[in-house]
């Protein structure tokens, strides 16, 4: 048991893909874009909220 559970233990951190420190997206991959409001008129409290993403100049948004 004393030799199996560190085995196991190494197999797993392997498994996972663990190879060195992580490294920053490209500037090419797509930028998340998440925004909410909140606002208030003559019709009363309104409120809204989308999600998207950029890509150069690129942008897909969709809103509620």
């Amino acid at each position: 048991m004393k030799i199996l559970l560190p085995l196991l233990l190494l197999a797993a951190l392997a498994a996972c893909g663990v190879d060195g420190e992580p490294e920053r997206p490209a500037a090419t991959d797509p930028a998340p874009v998440v925004t909410a409001n909140i606002g208030y008129g003559e019709s009363g409290l309104r409120a809204n909220a989308g999600a998207g993403f950029t890509r150069g100049p690129v942008t897909v948004y969709v809103g509620i």
